[in-house]
C-alpha cells in the first residue's frame, strides 16, 4: 500500500515540475518577445526623431534661403527701376515679396519689409499624427538707398509674433478683395465700403477716400492688425459697373 503512494508521489512530483518548467520556459519566451518590441520601439522613436529632426532643418534652412534670395532680388529690381516715388517703390518690393507689412522710413531711405515665410515637411511617426508638418519662420528685409542710388538688402529672422500683426493684415486684405469684389456698383461709396469691410466697428479697416475714372474705382483703406499693432496703406481697385475681382497694392502712405 505504501508503495503505491510513494509511487504516486513521485508522478505528482515529476508533473509539477514539468508543468514549472513549462511555465519556465513560456516565462522567458514572453521576455524575450517583449524586449524584442520594446527595443524596436525604441530605435523606431529614435529613428523617426532623427529623420524628423533632419527634415525640419532642411526646411527650415530652405526658407532662409528664400529669404536671402527674394531680398537680392528685389535690392536689384529696386536699383534697375531708378525711381525714388515711395509708392513706386512699395509696389516693386510687394510685387517681389509679397510682404503685406512695407514701411518706409525718408530719413533713412529704407524700406522694412515683414512677413512669414511658410513650407511643409513630412514627419515620421509610428502612431496617428504624423505627414505633412507646416514650418513657419518670420522675416524682416530692410532695403536701405545708398549715396550711388544702389539698394542694398539686410534679412533678419525674428521671432514668430513679430510677424503676427503682418499677417493679420495679410488675412484682412483677402477678406477686403472678396468683399470688395462681390459688391453692388451703387454700394461702391466711402460709407458703403467702410460698412461692408467693418461691419461691427472694430476699426480693422479705415476707409480713407474712394475715387472712380472711368470704368475703374480706386479706394484708399488704412488696414489694421488687432490692438493696431500694425497698419499698412491699401489700394483697392475694381472695375465698374459690372462686378469682378479687385486687386490690391500696398501703399507708402493714404
Amino acid at each position: 500500500m505504501g508503495s503505491d503512494i510513494d509511487g504516486g508521489t513521485v508522478v505528482t512530483r515529476r508533473a509539477n515540475r514539468f508543468v514549472t518548467t513549462g511555465c519556465l520556459t513560456t516565462l522567458i519566451a514572453l521576455a524575450v518577445v517583449l524586449g524584442l518590441v520594446v527595443s524596436w520601439l525604441w530605435y523606431r522613436h529614435w529613428h523617426d526623431e532623427n529623420v524628423n529632426s533632419d527634415r525640419s532643418d532642411k526646411a527650415f534652412a530652405s526658407l532662409r534661403k528664400q529669404a536671402r534670395a527674394t531680398a537680392d532680388d528685389t535690392a536689384r529690381a529696386l536699383t534697375a527701376g531708378g525711381t525714388t516715388d515711395p509708392d513706386a517703390l512699395t509696389g516693386v518690393i510687394w510685387h517681389h515679396s509679397q510682404a503685406p507689412v512695407i514701411t518706409y522710413d525718408p530719413s533713412r531711405r529704407e524700406f522694412t519689409a515683414t512677413a512669414a515665410r511658410t513650407t511643409q515637411y513630412d514627419e515620421d511617426a509610428m502612431l496617428p499624427g504624423g505627414g505633412p508638418v507646416e514650418a513657419t519662420r518670420c522675416f524682416v528685409s530692410t532695403y536701405t538707398h545708398r549715396p550711388d542710388r544702389t539698394w542694398t538688402a539686410r534679412v533678419s529672422e525674428r521671432d514668430d509674433d513679430v510677424c503676427r500683426p503682418s499677417t493679420q493684415i495679410g488675412s484682412r486684405v483677402r477678406l477686403a478683395l472678396t468683399r470688395i469684389s462681390s459688391m453692388h456698383a451703387e454700394d461702391l461709396t466711402r460709407t458703403g465700403v467702410q460698412d461692408a469691410l467693418d461691419p461691427t466697428g472694430r476699426r480693422s479697416f479705415e476707409v480713407r477716400n474712394v475715387e472712380r475714372e472711368q470704368d475703374t474705382l480706386t479706394i484708399s483703406v488704412l488696414v489694421s492688425s488687432s490692438e493696431a499693432a500694425a497698419n499698412q496703406c491699401y489700394r483697392f481697385t475694381r472695375r465698374v459697373p459690372d462686378q469682378g475681382s479687385a486687386e490690391a497694392l500696398p501703399l507708402s502712405s493714404c
